[in-house]
């Protein structure tokens, strides 16, 4: 797939304006704001102007004229361009046809999950399900508020994929409170070995005893050759732990 030259959706947004009549930048941003788009696409003043400037440059748009109403600053009337209608048609049919990985902060926390504590990750967590729940409850209203207003289903698809996405975010969120909680989590032996303290060697042992186990049973056969060693340290016995022959007290993978 070729890069494409801007990337920014708000690029693609004044497109489609334009694509339906000629606009000013203040007009496109207010008819964006009127048509909560504001809600799916980062829109400030500022970085609307950049990205008219940026289509233009490309051949996208191009300046049709300027007017002046009352006191009111000058403004400049854009228009789409055929290159721009081509880019515009392009660019729906990648987002639409295309799934691309988002990287967003939440999996990256979840990636790293282990670096808390579990109690302090349920914590944490149910904290994440209470905002969930509270944005739920606001969504109701707004799609209530839709549905008065009579608004076609075509314009609030987007509200109902954010709807489904946290609809999904608040099960996987459950579920994983739970398995944390009752202690089903698989690995989760393993988390309590990262946050052991030190201090206490028999429980340490106790905990990597149990780690190593399950590692002979089959089980974690792709744990890495440094956390098994670290491991295989750690389960020497209390005074391997308190001397730590290579100076390893545990506390997660290195």
């Amino acid at each position: 797939m070729a890069r494409r030259r801007m990337s920014n959706p708000l690029a693609l947004a004044v497109l489609a304006l334009l694509n339906e009549r000629p606009m000013h930048p203040y007009e496109i941003s207010t008819t964006l704001r009127e048509r909560r788009k504001a809600d799916s696409i980062k829109l400030n003043f500022g970085s609307l102007y950049t990205v008219v400037e940026s289509l233009e440059r490309a051949g996208c748009i191009v300046a049709t004229r300027t007017v002046r109403e009352g006191r009111r600053p000058e403004r400049t009337i854009y228009a789409i361009t055929d290159a721009g209608r081509v880019e515009l048609d392009d660019w729906m049919a990648e987002l639409v046809s295309t799934p691309v990985k988002e990287y967003t902060r939440f999996e990256a926390a979840l990636s790293l999950l282990p670096v808390l504590p579990p109690d302090d990750a349920v914590r944490m967590l149910s904290e994440r399900r209470q905002r969930l729940l509270e944005e739920s409850e606001a969504a109701k209203a707004t799609a209530r508020l839709a549905t008065v207003e009579n608004l076609p289903r075509i314009f609030r698809l987007e509200g109902e994929y954010v709807d489904a996405l946290r609809d999904a975010e608040l099960r996987f969120v459950d579920a994983l409170i739970t398995s944390i909680a009752t202690r089903e989590l698989d690995g989760i032996e393993l988390w309590d070995v990262f946050h052991a303290d030190a201090a206490r060697p028999e429980e340490m042992h106790a905990l990597v005893t149990a780690v190593k186990e399950k590692i002979a049973g089959g089980r974690w056969g792709e744990l890495t050759p440094a956390l098994l060693a670290e491991m295989e340290t750690l389960s020497g016995g209390p005074a391997a732990i308190e001397g730590g022959g290579d100076g390893t007290t545990g506390g997660g993978p290195r």
